[in-house]
C-alpha cells in the first residue's frame, strides 16, 4: 500500500527530504517569481527559442545563472523548463527579467511555411550541378 507523502519525507534522510521538498514547493516558486502576479511577462510560448547574450553575474538568481548557463546555445522555452524542472510560467517570469536586462535574447521559431519549396531546391540544385 502506498504511504502518504508525509509519512515517506520522515523516513527520508534529512539531505534526501530537504531535495524532494524543494523540487515542488510553493513558497519557492513565489519567491523566484516575485509574488502572485509576477509582474507583467513577454509573450514567449513553449517554442520560443532563447539564447544567452552574456555569462551569468554574480547578482542574478540561481536560477537564471542556470537559464543563461543552458541558453549557450538556442533552447526553447519547454526544453528550460524541462532541464530546470520548474513550471512554464515561473521559467517565463525568470526569462522576463532576463529579456528586460538584455542578458538572453528570444525570437519566434522558424515557420515551416516561409522555407522555400523543397522541389524549388532541388531544381536549384540539379542546375548548378549541370554547370
Amino acid at each position: 500500500m502506498k504511504q502518504p507523502r508525509r509519512e515517506r519525507r520522515d523516513k527520508l534522510s534529512g539531505s534526501a527530504a530537504d531535495a524532494e521538498s524543494s523540487k515542488g514547493d510553493p513558497e519557492r516558486l513565489y519567491v523566484i517569481t516575485g509574488g502572485p502576479d509576477g509582474g507583467e511577462r513577454a509573450a514567449l510560448d513553449l517554442v520560443t527559442m532563447v539564447v544567452a547574450c552574456s555569462t551569468p553575474s554574480p547578482t542574478v538568481q540561481p536560477e537564471q545563472a542556470a537559464i543563461l548557463r543552458l541558453c549557450r546555445a538556442p533552447l526553447s522555452v519547454a526544453e528550460i523548463s524541462a532541464y530546470l524542472r520548474l513550471p512554464f510560467s515561473v521559467v517565463t517570469s525568470l526569462l522576463t527579467e532576463l529579456l528586460g536586462s538584455e542578458l538572453v535574447e528570444s525570437r519566434a521559431p522558424i515557420v515551416r511555411a516561409v522555407l522555400p519549396d523543397r522541389s524549388l531546391l532541388e531544381a536549384v540544385m540539379h542546375g548548378l550541378q549541370r554547370l
